[in-house]
C-alpha cells in the first residue's frame, strides 16, 4: 500500500500501489521487517538475492500465491510474472492473482499482448478455491495492505514466503523472506536485479523471456515517468532489459486508446475541479467499479495544468459484486518537497484500528475511505446527490486544511 496511479504516463494505483490503503495484514502475523538495499548486505551479511536463493531452495516443490493489490499496475504485474519464471527454476509452481479489476487500457493490453499468466479470484472465487494445496504465499509490489484476499489468504494459515516492494514500510509482516527497498522507483528494478544475479538467465529466442522483458521495461517506465524520475539502479537495470526487450511490442502497448469512461472522468474533473496555491482538486462523483483507474488517469491530466504542482482527483467507486462503495482518490504531483505519503496520512489519518486510509510514493499516492453505512440507496437520486455532497464537502475540508487553512469552511466565522 498500489504503489497507486496511468500506465504509461506514470501509471501507479496504490492500488489504491502507487498508492497504498493502510490497511494491515491480521497482528497475529505481524513483526518487524527490516528495510535493505542490493548493495548493502543485511546483518548476517547476505545480500537479499543470496536469501532469496535459500528460501526458493527450501520450498522446492511447492505451490505458491503470488498476491498483487487489487488494481495491479504494469511494475505489478511483470515483476509478480518474473518472480513466477525464477520460482521455476526451483521446481514451484505459482498462481499470480488479483481481486479487483483491470481497467486501465495499458494494462489489459500488456496482458493480452504477452499472454501475462494471471488470474482473477474475488472474495467468492478465492472460498471455492483448496488454499491447502498452497505452501506459502508472496506479495509483489505491495505488503498486503492493498489486496483484498490479504485476510482470507493469512487465515487459510498459508505463511507469507516473500515480500518485494519499493513501497515505505505500512506494517509489520511475518515473512520469510522480504525486500523492501524504497529508494528505488520500481520494484521490476529488483526483479531485474534478481535476473542480473543469474536467477534466470534470459535467452532472446525464448519468446516468454522477451514478453517477460517487456513487461519488465513497461512496469520500470510507468513507475518512473517513462525513466525521468528513474534512479541509477533503474537505469541500470533498463539497460540490462534493453538486450532483450521487444519495442515493437512495447509501443503496442503503449498506444492503446482511451476509453471513453476515462475520457468521461478527465471531463468532469475539469468541469469541478478547485485550485488553491497551486493544488488542483476535483470530485468526479459515482464511479462503476471497472471504471476505477479513469481516477488516477484523470489526476495524471490535471497535474499538467499550468500553475499547478500537485492534482487530486476522488469519486465514490461501487462494487457490485460486493455491493459496497468506497471513494478512491489518487494524488500526482510534481513538488518534489511534498511527500504524498505524509501529505495523504496526514490529511485523511487512521481508522478505529489504527490503519491508514491511504499513502504514496515519491509523486503518487491514493486513499480508500469506505462509505460503509450510507452505501447503496442510489436508485433514489436524491439521496445519491446528497450523498455525494456530504462526501464532497468532506474530502474537500480535510484537503484545504492542509492546502490553504483559510479557505477551509471548518475556520469560517
Amino acid at each position: 500500500m498500489n504503489l497507486d496511479e496511468a500506465s504509461g504516463n506514470h501509471q501507479s494505483q496504490l492500488n489504491t500501489s502507487d498508492e497504498v490503503s493502510g490497511q494491515n495484514p491480521p497482528a497475529k502475523r505481524l513483526r518487524k521487517i527490516e528495510v535493505v538495499t542490493e548493495e548493502k548486505p543485511d546483518r548476517a551479511g547476505e545480500r537479499p538475492v543470496d536469501r532469496l536463493r535459500q528460501m526458493l531452495d527450501k520450498h522446492r516443490g511447492d505451490r505458491q500465491l503470488i498476491l498483487l493489490q487489487d488494481f495491479p499496475d504494469p511494475d505489478a504485474l511483470s515483476s509478480a510474472w518474473t518472480y513466477k519464471l525464477i520460482a521455476q527454476q526451483y521446481d514451484i509452481h505459482s498462481d499470480i492473482i488479483y481481486a479487483g479489476a483491470l481497467s486501465h487500457q495499458e494494462n489489459i493490453a500488456l496482458v493480452k499482448l504477452t499472454a501475462l499468466p494471471l488470474q482473477r479470484w474475488t472474495i467468492d472465487v478465492a472460498k471455492t478455491k483448496d488454499l491447502s494445496a498452497y505452501g506459502g504465499c508472496v506479495f509483489i509490489d505491495n505488503q498486503g495492505t492493498t489486496c483484498q484476499l490479504t485476510n482470507l489468504v493469512l487465515s487459510a494459515g498459508i505463511p507469507i514466503a516473500a515480500v518485494i516492494d519499493h513501497h515505505s514500510l505500512q506494517g509489520e509482516i511475518d515473512a520469510e523472506f522480504a525486500d523492501l527497498r524504497p529508494q528505488i522507483r520500481a520494484t521490476a528494478t529488483i526483479l531485474t536485479e534478481y535476473l542480473q544475479a543469474g536467477m534466470l538467465v534470459l535467452d532472446g529466442s525464448i519468446s516468454q523471456h522477451v514478453k517477460c522483458a517487456t513487461a519488465l521495461m513497461h512496469g520500470l517506465r510507468s513507475d518512473t515517468n517513462a525513466l525521468r524520475q528513474a534512479e541509477e539502479e533503474d537505469f541500470l537495470a533498463a539497460a540490462y532489459l534493453s538486450r532483450f526487450y521487444d519495442s515493437q511490442l512495447l509501443n503496442a502497448v503503449l498506444q492503446s486508446s482511451r476509453s471513453k469512461w476515462v475520457m468521461d472522468a478527465i471531463e468532469r474533473s475539469l468541469k469541478h475541479r478547485i485550485v488553491r496555491n497551486n493544488f488542483s482538486i476535483a470530485g468526479i462523483g459515482y464511479l462503476r467499479y471497472d471504471d476505477r483507474d479513469s481516477i488516477p488517469q484523470a489526476a495524471d491530466f490535471l497535474v499538467t495544468e499550468e500553475n499547478v504542482h500537485t492534482a487530486v482527483v476522488y469519486g465514490i467507486v461501487h462494487d457490485r459484486d460486493e455491493e459496497i462503495e468506497v471513494v478512491i482518490g489518487s494524488l500526482r504531483t510534481t513538488k518534489l518537497t511534498l511527500d504524498p505519503d505524509e501529505f495523504i496520512k496526514e490529511a485523511f489519518g487512521q481508522d478505529a484500528q489504527g490503519r491508514f486510509f491511504g499513502g504514496g510514493r515519491s509523486q503518487a499516492g491514493g486513499f480508500e475511505i469506505p462509505v460503509g453505512f450510507l452505501s447503496g440507496g442510489n436508485e433514489n437520486s436524491d439521496y445519491a446527490r446528497l450523498k455525494w455532497e456530504v462526501f464532497d464537502a468532506q474530502i474537500k475540508q480535510k484537503l484545504l486544511s492542509l492546502i490553504s487553512p483559510n479557505d477551509n469552511p471548518a475556520y469560517d466565522r
